[in-house]
């Protein structure tokens, strides 16, 4: 990560990439309420995104009552919608008839909300009995990011969410991918146009992971995961990331000499 990669990260805190509404029926704030919250923060950009499945019919109405909202001078408003990974394959739960581009939502936000496993999604639970049955931590490891890369080669317009929060809740470490991992993994997101946010809420990628998509020139965002308006454009766990990606970066360019 060059010295002006470095400077140019406490800008991303000008934008939340990630802004659930009552469109979601885990969140309590509405759209009207979100823009609000993201003007008076002081945001340059705010990605509206809520929670969709397979079945899920209301994304039309979603884009139609984000466009007709009033926007405050200064701040653009971006949409998406979230849908978790799947499977191995890299298949990712959306509607079949979802638009993406003009007339639709302008990103898919791909959640790692279970394991992406060979046969379907696996919940942490199905995640751990495979591991304490003989799957091995390196297998596990190489099944999220190939799964990862599908995911980002198959989807077009494509944002990964608080991506590895999977990791500790299967009982693994970020730590645990190594460089090579997330060298590929960070190459494949700069090379799809995949944009990876920061997240607030769970407090990843890390920093390791941040410096390889940095290095990879991927494009990196911040995000809140908010479900409610007090939330947006609040951030105190992203700033350290931040700061510690551009740290380990800058000491491996000095062991480096």
């Amino acid at each position: 990560m060059s010295v002006t990669e470095a400077e140019r990260l406490p800008a991303l805190l000008r934008g939340d990439f990630h802004v659930h509404s009552t469109f979601s029926d885990d969140a309590r704030s509405t759209l009207a309420e979100n823009i609000a919250a993201a003007s008076a923060a002081g945001l340059r950009t705010v990605r509206l995104t809520d929670h969709v499945r397979a079945s899920t019919t209301w994304v039309p109405e979603f884009v139609a009552a984000a466009a007709a909202e009033s926007v405050p001078d200064g701040l653009t408003v971006i949409t998406g919608v979230e849908a978790k990974l799947l499977d191995a394959s890299g298949a990712v739960d959306t509607p079949a008839d979802l638009v993406v581009g003009p007339g639709g939502v302008d990103a898919v936000v791909i959640g790692d909300h279970q394991f992406p496993g060979t046969d379907g999604p696996w919940s942490p639970t199905a995640t751990r009995e495979r591991l304490d049955a003989g799957l091995s931590d390196d297998d596990a490891l190489d099944l999220l990011i190939e799964a990862s890369i599908r995911a980002m080669e198959r989807t077009r317009h494509a944002q990964l969410a608080h991506w590895f929060s999977i990791l500790p809740k299967v009982g693994l470490d970020e730590a645990q991918l190594g460089p090579e991992r997330l060298l590929a993994w960070a190459e494949a997101a700069a090379a799809t146009g995949t944009i990876v946010e920061v997240n607030e809420k769970w407090a990843c990628p890390g920093p390791a992971a941040i410096a390889a998509l940095l290095d990879a020139g991927a494009r990196i965002v911040a995000s809140t995961d908010s479900h409610v308006a007090s939330d947006v454009g609040r951030y105190s766990r992203v700033p350290q990331l931040l700061d510690a990606a551009a740290a380990s970066s800058r000491a491996e360019r000095e062991g480096g000499r």
